[in-house]
């Protein structure tokens, strides 16, 4: 079975006025690894999904990982709310795009605004997917809720506990 890569580690990167961020070089592997159709000298292609309004973030799907999200949307019963909330966020509230020769993303001015993003975008990876942050508000609100959920841990909690399911599970 082949090794399949995931979006890790963080980076920051300038955004110039015209929306063009560039992308994590690991991350564009992640994301070439993931479109079926990618051959050398092509662009990859994503999605980005940004509805949502409690979402303060950008979240990128390469195109496996957004037809695998597809995929369960359509299992659900047609007319149902859940399906259709699925898909106005991941099919009406989301862009396909590609990266384009040079490594770069064109945001536009919609998604940045959204977000707040300005002339920084915080990238992190989030195994399958990666988010794209306005560098402040995932300080102020992503490593806050993070050391808050820390704190509600006893100090001698290793995470690595989390990996085996639900205790007694």
């Amino acid at each position: 079975m082949a090794r399949k890569l995931r979006f890790r580690g963080e980076s920051h990167h300038k955004v110039d006025g015209k929306g063009r961020v560039s992308i994590p070089a690991s991350f564009r592997r992640v994301l070439e690894a993931g479109d079926p159709n990618y051959t050398e000298g092509l662009n990859p292609e994503l999605v980005i999904v940004y509805g949502d309004k409690r979402r303060k973030y950008l979240e990128c799907y390469t195109v496996e990982a957004i037809e695998e999200v597809d995929e369960k949307i359509e299992a659900l019963p047609r007319g149902s709310v859940e399906r259709k909330m699925l898909q106005r966020l991941f099919n009406g509230q989301s862009l396909s795009t590609s990266v384009d020769e040079t490594g770069r993303l064109v945001l536009p001015a919609k998604l940045r605004q959204k977000i707040g993003l300005s002339s920084e975008a915080f990238f992190i990876g989030a195994g399958d997917t990666f988010q794209i942050w306005e560098p402040d508000t995932y300080e102020a609100e992503e490593m806050a809720a993070t050391e808050e959920w820390l704190d509600e841990l006893p100090d001698d909690v290793d995470p690595l506990i989390f990996l085996d399911g639900p205790a007694g599970g």
